[in-house]
């Protein structure tokens, strides 16, 4: 291959908006519609390759500005990305107003232009590998260093639910409402029915800590084999997260963000040698060193979207591996080229990997002509060239259209929430 044909002569931005269920969290309920981003570079031989990733405002015109500069870069000069990062998108160049308009604002940290770059930088990166390896007849893991395992252990992401939206006219799906510990263990058994998964994790943060409990207790007593997991998003108290771990210390695998921040982590861990993991208090490579000091979290889950991409996953991996910090991963709700993504990184993660988090079997909509199948709840890692996925372009560009259509330009999980309680507002933290 020539030098030539690997320097990218377009790079594309289309954002999608893709059906989603009124799934509860501590913040309201998900929105019908949740935006997204995918991203295209195209060679001069006519190489494709493709990326996903948030579709907010802020992140929308950041990738936007990004992208038209990319025109001339090499699929191989992937470093070269964050100087463009720091050239297109600066202080006096992007609006403090979008950049807080996040997806999941509040839910992992401080928002700031680094992390707006690391969020830029990590679509790209994943569009420029798939376009390199299907130019070099190569998957990603393979430019990663070769993956160490075949298959990607995913678990069950249960929620609190409602079986439907409500405001009239919105999608709808086939799972009932989960509201208590009845619903849930009927959803878990669901997706272990359906997608053979072999860990649960249950969305909390929603209802009090006594009810949330006995569902993760009555998650335990349906699957003892299987793992469970529950993640409040910070809704406790130190206390309330301490009686929490003491109640489920023999039940769970790990509580992820009992309590914000990981001065509170610690003291939850101090005070009862529980595991907690988090995607909260740890999202930056400088909040690292506290927090594993501290011994605030024995499990990280790290999200390429946010943390800069597949090699800055490795990078997080090695961290943990060297410090005897766990690993996992954080979902959203993300579409196919996402899940490959996902997987091509987890693939070339050495050492101990606990299952990872997706979204996927609650979307029906998808953007690739063969969305993933799981297979006792794992994935098998691809070998095609790139990302082993194609674009479905068909399905691309109807989903565009409903973003064209739509007036939703950001996730506000609180403002869906008062079309059921107008009267709803985000509960301060902690909660309980």
């Amino acid at each position: 291959m020539s030098e030539r044909t690997m320097r990218i002569t377009e790079a594309r931005v289309t954002p999608i908006l893709l059906s989603d269920p009124p799934l509860l969290n501590l913040q309201g309920v998900h929105q019908p519609y949740a935006t997204r981003s995918v991203v295209e570079v195209v060679t001069e031989d006519g190489t494709v390759g493709v990326g996903e990733t948030y579709g907010d405002r802020g992140c929308l015109t950041a990738l936007r500005s990004f992208a038209e500069h990319l025109p001339g870069h090499g699929l191989t000069e992937v470093n070269r990305l964050w100087d463009v990062a720091a050239e297109v998108l600066r202080p006096d160049t992007v609006d403090a107003g979008l950049l807080a308009e996040r997806p999941d604002k509040g839910m992992f940290g401080r928002q700031n232009l680094s992390k707006l770059h690391a969020i830029v930088v990590s679509a790209f990166e994943v569009a420029l590998l798939d376009a390199l390896g299907r130019t070099a007849g190569l998957p990603v893991h393979a430019l990663l260093g070769g993956k160490v395992r075949d298959r990607v252990d995913y678990a069950a992401y249960l929620f609190y639910r409602w079986d439907q939206h409500p405001v009239a006219h919105t999608p709808s799906d086939d799972w009932e409402a989960a509201l208590d510990p009845e619903g849930v263990v009927r959803q878990a058994e669901r997706m272990v029915r359906e997608y053979g998964f072999r860990s649960l994790k249950l969305k909390g943060g929603v209802f009090p800590p006594e009810e949330e409990i006995a569902a993760v207790e009555a998650l335990h007593q349906a699957f003892p084999e299987l793992p469970v997991r529950l993640d409040p998003n910070g809704a406790w108290s130190v206390d309330t997260g301490t009686g929490v771990a003491e109640r489920l210390r023999d039940v769970v695998e790990y509580l992820e963000d009992p309590c914000t921040g990981a001065e509170g982590m610690a003291e939850v861990h101090r005070r009862t040698d529980v595991t907690l993991a988090t995607n909260m208090c740890v999202t930056t490579p400088e909040e690292i060193p506290g927090a594993f000091a501290t011994e605030a979290v024995q499990v990280v889950l790290c999200d390429h979207h946010f943390w800069g991409g597949l090699r800055a996953t490795q990078q997080l991996a090695a961290t943990c591996r060297t410090h005897g910090v766990g690993l996992s991963m954080h979902s959203n709700t993300h579409l196919g080229i996402s899940l490959a993504a996902m997987t091509h990184a987890a693939a070339c993660v050495r050492g101990n990997l606990h299952a990872c988090d997706t979204h996927r079997p609650w979307q029906t909509e998808d953007v690739i002509t063969r969305p993933h199948r799981f297979d006792g709840g794992a994935i098998t890692v691809p070998d095609a060239p790139g990302l082993g996925v194609e674009l479905d372009r068909e399905a691309l560009a109807r989903l565009h259209d409903r973003w064209v259509r739509s007036d939703v330009r950001a996730r506000d999980d609180i403002a869906a929430m008062r079309a059921s309680d107008p009267e709803w507002t985000m509960p301060p933290i902690p909660r309980w």
